[in-house]
């Protein structure tokens, strides 16, 4: 069976920097990878590469198959691959709806009417639950809203490949539920997906792999509960020091110590985070 995407040795070097170096992942449909590291380890470079942002130095990318090394970002997305970004980046001057709009008229399959289009993004927004909002502009969104609209946006594309870029950063705990609930959700009905965090509550609890990455290349691949309790991840997160202190504290115990997602930056919500 061909998988919806992998990449094989996929890298990019920006003059004596390699930024990705040979990093080979296959998702299947159905199947979510979570990408994990240290701010500046590459995530969104991998990403970046993979949707047409960035061309890569070497390597393949393949979506269902089809070589889409280098494409432009339009004919990823007419391969039917979506993506949020970090920073949201909605049409200001457009409605809620409208923006949703624009995905499901240009995406894949493409084409239709402004009517046919807008009835797809009322689709998209009752199910993410933004229908209240939708005529609102993006400016006036909350925080957990404009997260949800960069997911929609993505959706109206009828993606096969979706790729989530912190799309939990900013939320609180009770915000990140629905969110978390809709990748699996999207995962039952057979999207591979793609979770760029550094929640490690959501690592957890959708992902059926983790990729960690550091300094541009894997460092390890993986379950989640084997990858965040692995040293290696605990160094790379929380340094070396760090994972030496632990080490010694659990041999006086006898006991093994916290994994990553119990330690890496808690915050007063309940929610864990890595730093930055």
């Amino acid at each position: 069976m061909t998988a919806a995407l992998e990449t094989r040795d996929l890298s990019v070097r920006f003059g004596g920097l390699k930024a990705v170096d040979g990093i080979s992942v296959t998702v299947e449909d159905g199947r979510v990878l979570g990408v994990i590291g240290p701010n500046g380890a590459g995530k969104s470079t991998f990403i970046n590469l993979i949707t047409g942002q960035i061309r890569p130095t070497r390597g393949k990318v393949l979506v269902a198959g089809r070589d889409l090394t280098g494409a432009k970002p339009w004919k990823i997305a007419a391969a039917r691959v979506a993506r949020t970004f970090q920073i949201n980046k909605p049409f200001r001057g457009l409605s809620v709806r409208d923006n949703v709009a624009i995905g499901a008229m240009f995406g894949a399959p493409g084409g239709g009417s402004v009517a046919k289009a807008r009835g797809v993004a009322d689709e998209v927004l009752e199910r993410l639950g933004l229908s209240g909002v939708a005529e609102l502009g993006p400016t006036e969104l909350s925080v957990a809203h404009a997260q949800r609209l960069e997911v929609a946006k993505a959706l109206a594309l009828r993606p096969r490949v979706l790729f989530l870029d912190e799309a939990m950063a900013g939320l609180r705990p009770a915000e990140m539920e629905p969110q978390l609930e809709l990748i699996r959700e999207l995962r039952r009905e057979g999207l591979a997906i793609v979770v760029v965090e550094h929640v490690m509550r959501a690592i957890r609890s959708v992902c059926d792999t983790v990729l960690v990455m550091q300094e541009g290349r894997e460092l390890l691949t993986g379950p989640p509960d084997e990858v965040l309790a692995d040293e290696r991840v605990i160094t790379a997160y929380l340094g070396q020091r760090y994972a030496e202190r632990q080490r010694a504290e659990r041999a006086e115990a006898g006991g093994s110590g916290p994994a990553v997602a119990d330690q890496v930056g808690p915050r007063p919500e309940g929610e864990t985070r890595a730093p930055g």
